[in-house]
């Protein structure tokens, strides 16, 4: 529950919530849903007291039946299937853990750079492939016209086509009228590729200044959500000076981090289009259609993770843990038939195995703040 009580809290401090009324119900439904059946904390509970969730008649309440058609003719029996799913982001986070338990000490930063160029490339691409939670998230944090991701969508899916006429003009062009560009930047038959400028979304043509633009906006972003939440977990105890200082300063790293994230990532899709990519995969048409159908958004997702070595060592572990099933995620499908679900309840099974056994035999081996809270709860 800490998490969504965290969450009001911050929406209040920061103005989301301006009616008292309205906060206190948002603390009283977090709250009663924590002591829900159906829960992630009775979830722990059962699993941690030895239990388990993986017998067949829990695991029904745990799917979804869907009709397989929209339009049955009378007298002709509608056909079911029963779709599972819901659970495979808790199966995945438990064979994360158990598979970064076996193999040891990895390299943090790596494991770091590459779920977050898998995360970002299904944000882009595979939307549908992140729970709706987490897209929402960056989408607030990307802060970009939709009509731009959708032209590069486009110009991957060949829809439209640089130098050829595909009816697709009038997506950007109406983004040049909004932000007084010349129209004819936005006809791919005639200008290709569309300017950088356009990337910017009115920071001018200079790549690097829009970087450091994106670096400053973000970083003021990150601070209204990290700093309320680092003074709230002050308040645990009487509040001193250099309290408040380490609650500011983690707070600003968090956000350094964040805004380099983000400056990275665009940056990186303004190398791709302009800066590097066109002196190695072309000028020409195909090179450019190339280029914009991928090799940019490519460059973003690779370069964006790197941030990640402005945190300290123990953030970037628990960093790490915590992207990699989200990445591992975009790799499967959301929903899937009932009848594969044996599949997932093997691996989730095998896994818990795994990472209770690490807990209790080498503790070390089960590491960041799960491994801690599951070392705790274990010698209870």
């Amino acid at each position: 529950m800490s998490p969504g009580l965290s969450g009001s809290e911050a929406a209040h401090l920061r103005g989301a919530q301006k009616e008292h009324e309205s906060f206190l119900s948002s603390l009283n439904h977090t709250i009663l849903t924590g002591f829900e059946l159906r829960r992630f904390p009775a979830f722990c509970a059962l699993l941690a007291g030895g239990s388990t969730l993986l017998e067949s008649r829990i695991c029904s309440k745990f799917t979804k039946t869907v009709p397989t058609r929209t339009n049955v003719h009378p007298g002709v029996k509608e056909e079911k299937v029963a779709m599972a799913g819901r659970t495979l982001d808790m199966t995945l986070f438990a064979f994360t853990r158990a598979l970064e338990s076996l193999v040891g000490y990895s390299t943090d930063p790596w494991i770091f750079v590459c779920s977050c160029a898998l995360i970002m490339w299904a944000w882009f691409y595979n939307p549908s492939g992140l729970p709706k939670a987490y897209q929402r998230w960056i989408s607030s944090a990307a802060a970009v016209d939709n009509r731009l991701i959708e032209a590069l969508r486009r110009c991957r899916s060949g829809d439209l086509r640089y130098g050829k006429d595909t009816g697709q003009a009038p997506l950007l062009q109406s983004m040049c009228e909004d932000y007084k560009w010349p129209v004819i930047w936005g006809d791919p038959a005639k200008t290709a590729p569309f300017p950088c400028e356009m990337v910017h979304m009115g920071c001018g043509p200079s790549c690097e200044y829009h970087a450091l633009s994106r670096l400053v906006r973000s970083w003021r972003w990150s601070m209204a959500m990290y700093l309320p939440l680092n003074l709230a977990m002050q308040l645990r105890k009487p509040p001193t000076v250099r309290g408040i200082r380490t609650a500011v300063l983690s707070a600003s790293r968090s956000s350094a981090f964040l805004g380099v994230f983000i400056m990275l990532f665009y940056y990186g899709v303004c190398l791709g289009r302009t800066r590097i990519g066109p002196h190695i995969v072309g000028k020409d048409f195909a090179g450019r259609q190339k280029i914009d159908g991928g090799v940019c958004v490519g460059c973003g997702c690779f370069m964006c993770g790197w941030s990640v070595l402005l945190e300290t060592a123990s953030r970037r572990k628990d960093m790490a843990l915590f992207v990699a099933p989200r990445a591992l995620a975009t790799l499967f499908p959301r929903r899937y038939a009932e009848d594969k679900q044996w599949r997932e309840t093997l691996t989730f099974a095998a896994s818990a195995a795994v990472v209770f056994t690490c807990a209790k035999e080498n503790p070390a081996r089960v590491r960041g703040v799960f491994g801690k809270l599951l070392g705790s709860v274990l010698r209870v």
